[in-house]
């Protein structure tokens, strides 16, 4: 269905997208239909049942639909700047007028050299060409509509998912930085200045974006190590890193992925124990991306209510950003507990050695 007109009547309607006229899926797409349409014409009754017939109406109509698709690709950008429905109006607009000039003009040059490629009539051949056109240039374009409007859907739905997560675990992460820094001023006031300092740069990495444009895996390794110099200032020695990072730090990804992950593996498996742990971060190439691990000691207490809210965040939004090929695995191994996220590489990318 068209979008619904705005309440206010000087607010243009939004354009409505376009499909790609530059792709090879749309070119075979007409090639299909032109050539499908081309053999239902040889078949319709009154027409020839020559074999010559048939291929010169293949050549023709393969040959038209490159021309369009060309055509198409380069009118596409000053289409999409049209209101509403209009640019598929324009291209269909555009579709008939190319359409009736090399249909007129390939009759023309046939009459005149007397090749019988055309065995109608001038006027006859332009007509019929023009009405089939007219017909599955509409269909196609509503297809492609319909389509468009789906992937659009979907993309809405997908960042509005992202967008809700996201509002979860901020305030979350917010809360439990702010008691790490309330934990400090009773005990160290120096220290908790210079934590503040740190938190600071960390919301202004964590909170300036708006979700459209996702981060990078070098941002989101920096943006684990400052939450780890506030933990670190709030635990001391009981909280001990390992790092084995070797990965793309330009791979894609969405802000505040590692973050909860590593905030859950202090929570629920390193401060609960009162010698504290070690925990280890893990990096490394893989084929088609990039392998991640998290990996903290088991704590003897029972979790605490809320303990699997930010693996399942992480998992959704990995999922959504991702794909079906993207993994986020947790097990028990060795009394340790280790999440494992594969993440396919979506752009090329030079490893970072951390």
């Amino acid at each position: 269905m068209p979008p619904a007109p705005s309440d206010n009547p000087a607010t243009p309607r939004a354009s409505a997208p376009l499909p790609d006229f530059c792709s090879l899926p749309t070119l075979f797409a007409l090639l299909v239909v032109s050539t499908i349409t081309a053999c239902l014409m040889w078949l319709a009754p009154g027409g020839t049942l020559r074999v010559r017939s048939l291929s010169v109406g293949v050549l023709y109509t393969a040959w038209l639909s490159v021309l369009l698709t060309v055509v198409l690709c380069k009118a596409r950008p000053v289409m999409q700047r049209l209101p509403g429905m209009w640019p598929y109006a324009g291209i269909w607009g555009v579709l008939m007028v190319m359409v009736g000039v090399t249909s007129l003009t390939l009759a023309w040059i046939d009459h005149n050299i007397g090749s019988g490629l055309t065995p109608v009539s001038t006027a006859r051949f332009v007509r019929d060409t023009l009405l089939a056109t007219g017909l599955l240039g509409a269909a196609l374009l509503r297809y492609f509509y319909v389509v468009a409007q789906w992937q659009t859907r979907v993309e809405a739905t997908a960042q509005a998912q992202v967008a809700a997560l996201q509002a979860r675990i901020r305030p979350h992460f917010l809360f439990n930085s702010m008691n790490a820094v309330a934990a400090l001023i009773r005990v160290d006031p120096d220290a908790a200045e210079r934590t503040v300092e740190n938190l600071a740069e960390l919301f202004r990495a964590a909170l300036g974006s708006d979700g459209a444009s996702p981060g990078t895996l070098g941002e989101e390794w920096r943006l684990v190590d400052q939450y780890l110099d506030i933990e670190t200032l709030r635990l001391g020695s009981r909280l001990r890193v390992e790092r084995d990072i070797d990965v793309p730090e330009a791979l894609p990804m969405p802000r505040l992925l590692l973050q909860p992950l590593v905030e859950n593996a202090i929570r629920h498996g390193i401060q609960p124990l009162r010698e504290g742990g070690v925990l280890r971060l893990g990096g490394r190439r893989v084929d088609g991306g990039v392998a991640l691990t998290v990996d903290n000691p088991l704590a003897d207490t029972p979790a605490t209510p809320g303990t699997g809210h930010g693996l399942r965040s992480v998992r959704e939004r990995v999922r959504l950003h991702f794909g079906e090929r993207a993994t986020v695995k947790a097990e028990t191994r060795d009394g340790r507990f280790v999440v494992s996220l594969f993440l396919p590489e979506v752009a090329h990318a030079r490893p970072g050695r951390r």
